[in-house]
């Protein structure tokens, strides 16, 4: 519990005003790659060269293969906890196909279910929270219901979710960011995944959403590992509970990257069903460009220490600066990851919108408060996400600095 403590207000206001007097223009907002991470991919788009056929002898520049190279799935099965037959490579986006799975079970009755969602008078999603802001979009987009779950330090609180998807049959699934989760950076303990994969459900079609987007994405030397969610499930007769997600995105290209699914047998085959009505194959080329590039387990290894020596200084400067500014404040607290891509940061109650507003017109761009929320609401308005990724180290530390002066300000305005 955090103990708000007495704010020189005056002393922050003449900070606050020096800080907007400096024309700062600085954006902390989205987890996006920066340039030289970019970089670290450049030898890529050489590849592949001269190879035109992938390790089945097809020809990679014609249509064909649904579910993507053997020898890219081979790659990523690992890190994904996927067996290779029951992953699918796709597309450059994850969230594309995250899209997919939930308009392709709103229209058409997913293994396991009596009818489609789009049939059902009312449908839920649980939303652990503070949680993903584009997970909470799609599933706005779509009229479900998003019922916030407190999170922890392993995972949503499972009593909760137990409790829930016990009662309530129109709840058909959760949204889970396992690993270094957005924006907490929590890991999910093997206690909380084996009670999500063994959990009764009132709905026979409860499905959850396991998007491992950070799955290799580290930022100490002791590297996270979480259980396996699609074993685990398997092994409590639920099989076809798990959708895993994941993606090279934050690992070689955001834009050029390469999207994977990972499911029971029975799923994957109703998800490539479905799939062969949209597309004749995906983009063979840049899946076996990724397989040359990446090479193996060690390959992808060391690829991401490389990220890690670009971002970690990024991510030590934001907990050096809410250290030594706001530390023995009592005002907030901060998250310290041990991966992914994001800080989270709680400020006294009614004061991150507050927060966010002064930031602005300081010339610091900061994600809107609520957005870790479902429908952006907050509801004690205490969450704001840094992403410290994509600037520069100065612009950072810029930006963090500036940040604190205005939860000064917000706090002595309360």
């Amino acid at each position: 519990m955090m103990t708000s403590l007495s704010v020189d207000t005056e002393r922050a206001r003449l900070d606050y005003e020096a800080l907007v007097g400096r024309g700062l223009s600085l954006d902390i907002t989205r987890g996006k790659p920066s340039p030289r991470q970019l970089d670290l991919a450049s030898e890529m788009l050489k590849l592949p060269g001269d190879v035109l056929k992938s390790e089945d002898g097809a020809d990679i520049r014609n249509y064909g293969n649904l579910q993507g190279l053997i020898e890219l799935r081979r790659l990523f099965s690992g890190f994904l906890q996927v067996p290779v037959e029951q992953l699918i490579a796709a597309g450059n986006s994850s969230l594309e196909l995250m899209h997919d799975s939930f308009v392709q079970a709103l229209l058409s009755p997913v293994p396991g279910a009596e009818r489609r969602w789009a049939d059902e008078p009312r449908v839920a999603f649980l939303a652990p929270v503070p949680g993903y802001d584009r997970h909470f979009a799609l599933s706005e987009r779509f009229g479900v219901e998003l019922i916030p779950v407190p999170m922890t330090e392993t995972g949503p609180d499972m009593d909760v979710v137990e409790r829930l998807v016990a009662e309530d049959p129109a709840i058909k699934g959760i949204w889970c960011v396992p690993k270094y989760s957005n924006p907490t950076g929590v890991s999910y303990s093997d206690e909380t995944t084996r009670r999500l994969a063994a959990m009764p459900t009132a709905a026979p079609d409860f499905r959850i959403f396991w998007d491992n987007a950070y799955a290799v994405h580290h930022l100490t030397d002791e590297e996270v590992e979480i259980a396996d969610m699609l074993a685990l499930a398997a092994e409590n007769g639920h099989a076809d509970r798990v959708l895993v997600f994941g993606s090279t995105s934050k690992i070689t290209m955001a834009g050029s990257g390469v999207g994977f699914l990972g499911a029971s047998e029975t799923n994957v085959r109703w998800f490539l069903g479905l799939l062969a009505k949209r597309t004749i194959g995906p983009d063979k080329t840049n899946q076996l460009r990724h397989v040359m590039f990446l090479k193996d387990e060690a390959g992808v290894r060391a690829h991401m220490r490389a990220h890690r020596d670009v971002i970690g200084p990024k991510f030590d400067a934001v907990d050096r600066i809410l250290t030594e500014e706001l530390g023995d404040s009592g005002l907030v607290s901060w998250t310290k990851p041990a991966g992914g891509y994001f800080i989270s940061l709680t400020v006294p109650p009614g004061c991150a919108k507050e927060v966010v507003r002064l930031a602005k017109a300081a010339g610091i761009a900061l994600t809107p408060a609520g957005a870790t929320h479902p429908y952006g609401d907050d509801p004690e308005d205490r969450v704001i996400r840094i992403a410290p990724t994509f600037p520069v180290l100065s612009e950072i530390e810029a930006a963090i600095h500036g940040l604190t002066v205005c939860v000064r300000l917000a706090a002595a305005s309360r």
